[in-house]
């Protein structure tokens, strides 16, 4: 395992904590060129692994306005691997799981973690919106094999993609999540969020099968929003809204009552893709996947912006 990687990833993240992070050495006033224009000021982060931090190449430098850079947990360098998910990209990260019948630490995501939150991440706090977006492929017919129990047939409930985490995380709580979960005892394709933390979430799942929205070997552009003004959220599927239905009918993100409803005033404690645990101390929810132009926005983005998000990749600048 990369010992001396994390143990850079711990420094920079207690870097990010005291704010003394660079800003990304590739933002300009245009802002990423694959990034539809309306949606660059509220760019927080956004990673299309062609950008090796100098000297580290296993950080990946962010392409937003925060500078949060992240780590590419146990692969390194192996896991940028060059695989276009769209006309004009070039590499995509690799996430898998390595080993599921030994209890361990090796299995290949990317994020980042800091106690007590990652500063540059700030825009994230006491925010009325977030979304989440990027490019996915799934090569898996369901959640790994459980390698944290005993049990050989026993099975993770959940494949994680990409979200941003709470305020107290442990590794594995969000504030806004792309996933695929158990829902009733069938997996599906989900926006899971969480307004308060220590609070309860809320998800929305889609209603269609997850394989006829993720077919393996398919790269597919998602996208999740999450209003916490009103507490609604929204899923869409290569620009297009995905029918779905919401797992709770109460108030699980308490907003019935006077506003402004934002989430809760701190700063998340990271990023997780591909698994949870960025932090590498536990292995939850890998994916065997790969990933691509990865976006968390501090806005709740429209569903005509979302479609032209998709449509200026796919179609050209």
């Amino acid at each position: 395992m990369r010992k001396a990687v994390l143990a850079t990833a711990t420094v920079l993240a207690a870097g990010l904590f005291a704010g003394t992070a660079a800003m990304p050495a590739s933002a300009t006033n245009d802002g990423p060129r694959d990034v539809y224009p309306s949606l660059r000021d509220d760019l927080v982060s956004y990673y299309d692994f062609d950008h090796p931090v100098s000297g580290d190449a296993a950080l990946e430098r962010d392409q937003g306005r925060s500078g949060t850079e992240i780590d590419l947990v146990n692969g390194g360098t192996a896991m940028r691997v060059r695989e276009r998910a769209f006309k004009h990209s070039g590499n995509a990260l690799q996430t898998r799981q390595v080993d599921p019948a030994v209890t361990g630490n090796d299995d290949w995501k990317a994020g980042i973690y800091a106690q007590p939150g990652v500063r540059t991440l700030r825009p994230f706090n006491a925010v009325a919106g977030t979304t989440v977006m990027g490019w996915f492929k799934v090569d898996m017919d369901g959640p790994a094999l459980n390698s944290n129990t005993p049990a050989p047939d026993d099975r993770f409930n959940a494949i994680g993609l990409a979200g941003v985490l709470t305020g107290d995380s442990d590794g594995h709580g969000v504030r806004a999540l792309l996933e695929l979960i158990d829902v009733n005892g069938e997996l599906r394709l989900v926006a899971l969020g969480r307004r308060l933390d220590g609070g309860n979430s809320q998800t929305f799942a889609a209603s269609q099968p997850w394989q006829a929205l993720l077919p393996r070997g398919e790269w597919v552009h998602l996208a999740a929003t999450f209003d916490f003004g009103d507490g609604t959220l929204a899923l869409y599927r290569n620009g297009r809204p995905v029918e779905g239905f919401y797992t709770r009918t109460d108030d699980p993100w308490l907003v019935a009552g006077p506003g402004p409803h934002v989430t809760t005033a701190s700063d998340p404690r990271g990023i997780k893709i591909g698994g949870s645990f960025p932090q590498d101390t536990r292995e939850q929810n890998p994916c065997d996947c790969r990933m691509d132009s990865l976006m968390f926005l501090d806005t709740v983005v429209s569903a005509r912006d979302v479609e032209k998000q998709y449509r200026h990749m796919t179609r050209g600048r």
